[in-house]
């Protein structure tokens, strides 16, 4: 689960980067910025991440700041400038960073609660829509995160690619870019749009549920909304799980702490690292950046199908 502002503007944290970091490894490091992708908004990822972020500072023995952005560019031009350290990325941006020459390294991966390492696309309607499989929504408007989203954007249109739809501005209505995966639901939500799509990890565990857990989904006259109110006309194929990178160009002996920290996290301070996925996820494994290969062919072939649609 991409942007095309003004390379920064997507830091939505208090304060700008500090310019000391343009060339981490040839100076004395004092503080290190970990940025965020926009999983939900930004109140939410910092409410999320404040007590792994506090951890993280103890454990590598360097402040460590946490900055949200707004956007996936962000994060991507952020680590391109030497402005962020240490990176949460989406398989997809992460993918955009390499295809762009980011000098990044995948350094952990998310685990799910059953050991797994992927997740899904799933594409959602209002249950009380008419809507039971993606052909019947020809004409009527579709929801997308961001064009660096993986499961917001890009496995979508792969998807839908597969399934003959290489147009999808001609197949739907209107597609209309959210910003955000919370932005996505509540445009189905408020029928501001027919379909959208997000992710999922299992029935228990996708973006919907815990927004639905926070009171956030709401029918346009007001009223809670439950599970039941939507309804999935298509899942994709698994998805690799997201990512955390680093600079490529720390000194090996701070990477290694940084790694250290994040292996260590789940026993360490167990309540900041459950607090990350609602207690819903498993200590993170490493990974490399060959594992995200296919995710950079995915990524390209849905770069092909939108310059031929234009």
């Amino acid at each position: 689960m991409i942007r095309r502002r003004t390379m920064m503007a997507g830091i939505a944290a208090a304060g700008t980067l500090p310019t000391v970091f343009a060339r981490p490894a040839r100076a004395a490091i004092e503080e290190l910025v970990y940025a965020v992708v926009p999983a939900e908004n930004a109140t939410g990822v910092t409410n999320r991440y404040a007590a792994f972020t506090a951890y993280l500072s103890k454990a590598i023995g360097i402040k460590v700041t946490l900055r949200v952005a707004n956007d996936y560019a962000a994060v991507i031009e952020g680590q391109r400038a030497g402005n962020i350290h240490i990176a949460a990325y989406g398989p997809a941006s992460f993918a955009r960073a390499r295809m762009t020459n980011v000098q990044t390294d995948a350094f952990v991966i998310d685990v799910n609660s059953d050991g797994s390492k992927g997740y899904y696309s799933v594409f959602y309607v209002r249950a009380d829509s008419p809507y039971q499989k993606i052909e019947d929504l020809k004409g009527k408007n579709i929801g997308l995160v961001d064009p660096n989203s993986t499961s917001g954007y890009n496995m979508p249109l792969y998807t839908l690619s597969k399934m003959g739809i290489d147009d999808a501005s001609k197949y739907f209505g209107k597609i209309l870019v959210t910003g955000s995966h919370e932005n996505a639901v509540i445009a189905v939500a408020d029928k501001t749009v027919d379909v959208s799509a997000n992710w999922w990890n299992a029935p228990d565990d996708s973006n919907l549920t815990r927004m639905l857990t926070k009171g956030m989904v709401k029918n346009p006259d007001g009223s809670l909304m439950k599970k039941e109110d939507f309804r999935i006309v298509l899942k994709t194929d698994l998805i690799i799980n997201s990512p955390t990178a680093v600079l490529t160009s720390l000194p090996a002996e701070l990477k290694a702490k940084i790694k250290a920290a994040f292996m260590d996290a789940a026993t360490a301070d167990k309540p900041a690292f459950a607090a990350l996925s609602d207690g819903k996820n498993k200590p993170w494994e490493p990974i490399d950046n060959a594992a995200y290969d296919d995710t950079i062919k995915m990524v390209a072939f849905v770069d092909k199908l939108r310059r031929k649609a234009t």
